[in-house]
């Protein structure tokens, strides 16, 4: 899980009032907190290694202090970035494969969720798995949601906080990742890392959804398969106040 952040200068670590943006509680409860009891829950979660600027405040979550004493939830150093993160992890932890991959923010997250997309990742037969949900699915549940889409011929997507690396060989997608992550909210961007033809085929649309990820992954040296979420919620993470606002009203049945 990744769980780093920008420390209390962000900007929900100073909406929550807290030291981090994990620590900041959602309806009642440390938004880190709700996403490790959706992964304990899970039958597809072992153990549970969190990424933290300072791994010492894994201890300030009071509401894991027995999976911790137990070892089903350690601390991993986070790096400068999130594939960086997710690099060292691995390098760390016995056995890392099967390896999923989600955030700390994604508050909404469910057992149902993960168990849909880890189903749908140990079928695809890929050594890479990444969860989308459709615009369609979104806003027919939150019109109001405000998401960063990706543009395809079929449809828009908008990313979902949740990854897999399969296999060994999976770990070629962080690694081709660095190089594009500090564009992730411009897609133009992420495409042209990926080549010109790429890029010409993203912005004039002509791709679909499974042809884009079938092109990465060839010019990765990987299979990177797309997993479509049926769930809007799988979609929604806490990136600001406004998210943090709509989530508390989604978990309290007002939203």
């Amino acid at each position: 899980m990744l769980a780093a952040d920008r420390g209390p200068d962000d900007p929900v670590a100073l909406a929550g009032g807290m030291a981090c943006k994990s620590l900041v509680p959602v309806a009642g409860i440390p938004m880190l907190e709700r996403v490790i009891a959706a992964l304990e829950e899970s039958p597809w979660v072992d153990k549970i290694a969190v990424s933290l600027r300072d791994t010492h405040l894994l201890g300030e979550f009071k509401g894991l202090n027995q999976a911790v004493n137990d070892g089903r939830v350690i601390g991993v150093q986070a790096q400068n970035s999130p594939s960086r993160s997710v690099l060292h992890a691995a390098e760390q932890l016995d056995s890392p494969y099967p390896l999923l991959i989600t955030t700390a923010d994604h508050a909404l997250l469910t057992a149902d969720i993960i168990d849909h997309f880890c189903t749908q990742s140990v079928q695809s037969g890929a050594d890479v798995c990444a969860g989308l949900t459709s615009a369609r699915v979104i806003l027919a549940r939150y019109p109001a949601s405000v998401r960063t889409y990706l543009k395809f011929r079929d449809d828009m997507f908008s990313g979902s906080n949740l990854f897999s690396l399969l296999t060994a060989k999976g770990i070629k997608g962080p690694e081709t990742w660095c190089r594009a992550e500090q564009h992730r909210k411009q897609p133009w961007k992420i495409a042209w890392a990926f080549g010109l033809g790429l890029l010409i085929a993203y912005v004039f649309r002509r791709l679909t959804l499974e042809t884009a990820f079938a092109r990465i992954g060839a010019n990765v040296g990987i299979r990177i398969a797309p997993i479509t979420m049926p769930f809007a919620e799988a979609a929604i993470d806490v990136d600001n106040p406004q998210d943090l606002a709509m989530v508390e009203d989604i978990l309290r049945g007002t939203g």
